[in-house]
């Protein structure tokens, strides 16, 4: 959707058109339809970058099969879940709202953007049958994942997953599965959500346009844009601006000025996957299966083989591969990204960073001048049938991972997904990585509560918010309120066509 439209002087002006400004635009005009929001995006087309589909595995993360959301086992055996139940919470938030967004008219045909996947974890070896073990009978106990099954059984675990067992050696195996799961395509719901919101009123988006510097002022921000397809120069002022412009976000965070981008950098990974159209082969597959780490890999850089669905053809995802790049954006950005990104303020965080972290660097260089046969090996662990002419290598899209002073010795590559605001909460930027787009609506509503909360001060912002996302203001955690989540769940998976 190429479109040029321009609102002066906007109330809400929007960096990026990806999924979290997406959400944040179509929250905030229902939440007060008299606001008006210009959209600026640098692509032609909307959500190209980290939302597009190609670029991300479309994971719906709802704590269920990632096992790097769980990776603390305790002394005594078990496993700490906490923080697999809160991103499930998060993400029930996004489900919630699209439903609303289909209820309401704003969205049409749900499956061109959200489709029940199954959901399984695979280990294998005798310890991490035992993690395994542990991690189900943790999630079991709590009403989110009470559905969930476990199974150390192979003719079991090759019924939930054929690949998973062709042809593997006789090594004790196990699996955990839930049928709830879900296949986002954040590229498209991203353009759905803008596309109702281009035609309301006193609302613009305008593609092919780059922000390239933002000014404070006592009533906002000055916002100066370059037309990609003319060179014009253009100037905005708005009294809240949203930078969710995904590995362009740091560079406009250090253009603001604010104190908060002090020392702040950031470290660029790229993403490839494996990919396979052989029918015969993709339906097999109908899961999203999430794997042990590699012992060389980062943290965060888990293995999965994925059922995906754009654009109404399913295919079979396997990945990530990482790769060394020195861009910020897949497709705008430049080799000179990173170099230009250091500053007197952050250059010790990152050569700090850089000199804890050289394993990182060597696993990265390595991994992208690996062989087909190399990867192909990776793929094995998951499919040990898996033959080289059934896949093909494309590229997929970049994270930057953000580097903060206060980051100290962690690794580069961690979990989290955070938002920096100045004193005066007129400006807000989106850094971090999973789980991300899955808990977008979760963090856009932190930036409302936070930013514009005279929003949802009244007796009428309130219901608006309420009747958008009907758990905003319920701890679903609690047992107590066990019921009134599968309640609404229960609503929103008919809506979205998953019951």
């Amino acid at each position: 959707m190429k479109t040029s439209t321009h609102v002066a002087n906007p109330d809400v002006i929007l960096i990026g058109s990806g999924v979290m400004s997406a959400n944040l635009g179509a929250l905030l005009k229902r939440l007060e339809p008299k606001l008006s929001i210009q959209v600026y995006e640098v692509t032609e087309e909307l959500a190209q970058e980290a939302s597009h589909g190609w670029n991300n595995a479309g994971t719906g993360h709802a704590g269920i099969c990632e096992l790097s959301y769980t990776p603390t086992q305790n002394a005594d055996g078990t496993v700490d879940v906490s923080n697999a139940i809160k991103i499930f919470e998060q993400f029930e938030k996004s489900r919630q709202f699209w439903a609303y967004a289909v209820a309401e008219g704003m969205v049409e045909k749900p499956k061109e953007f959200i489709n029940p996947v199954q959901h399984l974890s695979f280990v294998h070896g005798a310890k991490w049958v035992d993690y395994l073990r542990a991690r189900h009978s943790a999630m079991a106990a709590h009403h989110f994942f009470g559905d969930m099954e476990f199974s150390t059984d192979r003719n079991a675990i090759g019924s939930w997953a054929p690949l998973l067992t062709e042809g593997r050696a006789n090594v004790p195996i196990a699996a955990t599965k839930m049928d709830s799961g879900t296949d986002v395509n954040f590229g498209e719901i991203s353009r759905k959500l803008l596309g109702w919101l281009a035609r309301q009123e006193r609302c613009g988006i305008a593609s092919n346009h780059r922000v390239i510097d933002l000014d404070k002022t006592a009533a906002g921000w000055d916002v100066k844009i370059r037309d990609l397809s003319t060179g014009e120069i253009r100037r905005n002022h708005a009294k809240f601006v949203f930078v969710g412009a995904g590995g362009g976000s740091l560079k406009l965070l250090q253009k603001s000025g604010i104190p908060e981008a002090q020392g702040l950098g950031g470290f660029p990974i790229g993403g490839q996957w494996l990919v396979c159209d052989n029918p015969e082969i993709v339906e097999k597959h109908q899961a999203k299966v999430y794997g042990q780490p590699l012992d060389a890999a980062p943290t965060m850089a888990v293995p999965h083989l994925d059922t995906r669905i754009l654009d109404g053809k399913k295919t079979l995802l396997f990945g990530p591969f990482a790769a060394w790049t020195t861009k910020f954006l897949h497709k705008k950005g430049s080799v000179l990204d990173l170099p230009g990104s250091v500053k007197p303020h952050n250059i010790a965080t990152l050569l700090k960073i850089g000199a804890t972290n050289l394993d990182l660097v060597k696993y990265l260089v390595q991994q992208g001048t690996q062989s087909m046969n190399n990867r192909m090996e990776v793929l094995h662990v998951f499919y040990p049938a898996a033959k080289k002419e059934d896949w093909k290598l494309i590229d997929a899209g970049i994270r930057v991972q953000a580097i903060k002073k206060t980051d100290g010795q962690a690794g580069i590559v961690h979990y989290g997904t955070e938002v920096i605001t100045n004193e005066d909460r007129t400006l807000s930027a989106l850094l971090g990585a999973s789980p991300g787009a899955s808990v977008s609506v979760h963090i856009v509503l932190e930036v409302i509560q936070k930013c514009l909360p005279h929003l949802l001060e009244s007796a009428e912002g309130k219901a608006r918010m309420k009747a958008m996302i009907p758990t905003y203001d319920v701890d679903i955690k609690k047992p107590e309120n066990a019921l009134y989540f599968r309640e609404q769940s229960r609503r929103a998976s008919q809506l979205l066509q998953l019951a």
